[in-house]
């Protein structure tokens, strides 16, 4: 596959350096994720176009860094189609009709074709895309170079399926990994079972916050993050509840209002 990667040109402290996006030419051009509209973006994407006319854009899932840029790009091409996995809670949020998605799908893109590959945690709707030709995953927000990814638990994001989302990755044992944020993965194995490995450290450390008689998520996150920013502790404060609701669903602890105990 010939792939452009493009900047979104939307750093910030949630973004870092800014989105990743992609494009593959060919036949069918196709941008993986519409970033958020920045004219920078726009014009980097139409500059890797030329003479092309955009056929289609893949958006991995419904977050605002990811999807936000659909109205701006089909006022651009306004013969571009737009895919995804339903979220409708999220996909209200544009006016762009996305044509839907699923797990398994072999969607035509440059010249070859993308496996869409439905890898929910992050939020409900998150779907890679696989070259199978060359084992390339465009993973989206599966993995961070260099940080965790945040599971925001009360919104959209559950633990126990991102989980499943890396192992499932893990076996499919890509080659190389785009990801929207952060540098190319050229050795995608040991990062994905670090991933792993890191939550389950950060699980052992919340069960230990747990025991010493932290009874709120906000005491977990003061206990485990300190010298977190003031921006970054929501986002903390999000994935530790996000292990505690995996601890629940496994019968290890039990949630009085805004408590929290191991059982």
């Amino acid at each position: 596959m010939d792939i452009t990667p493009l900047s979104g040109f939307n750093p910030g402290p949630y973004t870092g350096a800014g989105n990743n996006t992609y494009l593959v030419s060919g036949e069918i051009p196709t941008l993986v994720d519409a970033a958020t509209g920045a004219a920078a973006h726009l014009g980097g994407l139409a500059d890797a176009l030329g003479s092309a006319t955009l056929s289609q854009v893949l958006v991995t899932h419904g977050h605002p860094d990811h999807a936000e840029g659909c109205d701006p790009i089909a006022a651009r091409w306004p013969d571009a189609v737009f895919r995804k996995m339903p979220w409708p809670e999220a996909d209200r949020l544009q006016s762009v009709v996305c044509l839907p998605i699923a797990d398994g799908d072999l969607v035509p893109a440059g010249d070859d074709a993308l496996r869409v590959i439905h890898t929910p945690g992050h939020a409900p709707d998150h779907l890679c895309f696989l070259d199978e030709t060359t084992g390339t995953l465009f993973s989206a927000d599966l993995v961070v170079p260099g940080a965790s990814v945040v599971i925001p638990a009360t919104h959209g994001g559950n633990l126990s399926q991102y989980l499943a989302s890396l192992r499932r990755v893990l076996a499919l044992a890509p080659s190389r990994m785009l990801p929207a944020h952060g540098s190319v993965i050229h050795d995608p194995v040991p990062v994905l079972q670090g991933y792993l490995d890191h939550r389950q450290r950060r699980e052992d450390e919340i069960v230990g916050a747990l025991g010493a008689g932290d009874r709120r998520a906000d005491a977990v996150v003061e206990r485990l993050y300190a010298g977190l920013s003031a921006t970054l502790r929501p986002l903390a404060r999000e994935s530790v509840l996000a292990h505690l609701v995996k601890l629940q669903e496994e019968g290890r602890a039990r949630a009085d209002g805004k408590e929290w105990e191991l059982t």
